[in-house]
């Protein structure tokens, strides 16, 4: 049986897309003790640390965490309404980089899965940043936006894993399930 070491509605539809039939534990763990500052190794060990607070070695653990790197900062979810809006702001016609780490693992054996995406901004108006900061969608986002959701009208090009950006890598993942 697979065990999706997440609470992510999103997450979820994408196994069930793909047909993979799972188990949900959302792992109680405290993300801040990860103090990484780069963003790769940062969302790997942070799918680690989801994965390890799953006690179980007889089923397949998937565990993962997607962040936003842009100019130098790891952009997580939005503390409140003014952070989202700084974040969104930042992003505005620029380009920046979806990094989704996942980690299947099954008792000692591990198989990490990192994939990078570069997503296009269209410049964003404070109309626009303001309509959006007014949904609900924003504030349990990394980078305070959904590509899934209202935040595809931000996105110019993708350079990637659509999928990954949604936050799970998902190609690698049903590749991998096959090995094991």
């Amino acid at each position: 049986m697979l065990i999706l070491a997440s609470g992510s509605p999103r997450r979820q539809d994408l196994l069930k897309q793909v047909e993979i039939n799972f188990l949900t534990i959302i792992p109680n763990v405290d993300e801040s003790v990860v103090k990484e500052t780069n963003p790769k190794e940062k969302a790997s060990k942070l799918a680690r640390l989801k994965s390890h607070a799953i006690d179980n070695d007889e089923d397949i653990i998937l565990s993962c965490d997607t962040l936003i790197h842009y100019n130098g900062e790891i952009l997580e979810k939005p503390k409140d309404k003014n952070d989202a809006r700084r974040m969104l702001k930042m992003l505005s016609g620029n380009t920046h980089t979806v990094i989704s780490a996942a980690l299947l693992r099954k008792g000692d054996a591990e198989i990490p899965i990192v994939r990078e995406t570069e997503v296009e901004f269209f410049d964003l108006d404070d109309k626009t940043i303001d309509h959006y900061l007014n949904t609900d969608e924003p504030y349990d986002k990394a980078a305070a936006y959904g590509i899934q959701g209202l935040g595809a009208m931000f996105v110019k090009h993708i350079s990637g894993d659509y999928n990954a950006v949604v936050g799970l890598p998902l190609g690698d993942i049903c590749r991998e399930l096959q090995e094991l």
